[in-house]
């Protein structure tokens, strides 16, 4: 199968970065890359998600959500309360299910995860190191408020975005298909 300059190459190519940089994308780039990622299948055209970015001291505002969401206390929340600043840009991937009697939540929570993994696969390409994070923090209500969700909508994680370092990640181990496709 030819993977040079196609989407195969580009999911081939992409690797999660747990350290990132300190530069990140311009709000043009992300924009674009928003756009683009937002052409994911999506069942109605609900567009039953949004994008957060968080820079800055937001960062910290979110630490400190997710700190008081653990419970931990001293040098445990300091510890959690510092996450957020493993990156320069966060995105916050958020669903936001749409009134359907067609379109079950489910499915639109599906479509959010489709934006949220092509805007990998785009700053990725664009030269950009990702890493999606996730955790029960994401369903807390101290995150929920940091972030201004509304009481229907859910966040799914967070994008860390960040210029790549000069170590390069670690090769990705090709799955064994046979084990994960079957016939009827």
């Amino acid at each position: 199968m030819p993977t040079r300059g196609t989407a195969a190459d580009a999911m081939l190519r992409r690797r999660s970065y747990s350290s990132v940089g300190d530069e990140a994308p311009s709000d043009k780039e992300l924009r674009r890359a928003i756009e683009v990622a937002g052409t994911v299948a999506d069942h109605a055209a609900l567009r039953p998600w949004r994008i957060i970015a968080i820079r800055g001291e937001a960062r910290e505002r979110v630490g400190t959500a997710i700190a008081e969401a653990s419970g931990a206390t001293g040098p445990d929340a300091e510890k959690l309360a510092r996450k957020p600043l493993r990156a320069p840009l966060l995105l916050a991937v958020v669903v936001s299910p749409q009134p359907s009697a067609k379109v079950a939540d489910w499915e639109q929570e599906a479509v959010a995860s489709g934006v949220a993994h092509a805007l990998t696969l785009l700053l990725d390409e664009a030269g950009w190191g990702v890493m999606w994070r996730s955790g029960h923090y994401t369903r807390s209500d101290a995150v929920h408020r940091a972030h201004g969700l509304e009481p229907h909508e859910r966040l799914l994680g967070w994008l860390y975005v960040g210029s790549k370092p000069e170590k390069k990640s670690g090769r990705r181990t090709p799955i064994a298909a046979k084990r994960h496709l079957s016939s009827l």
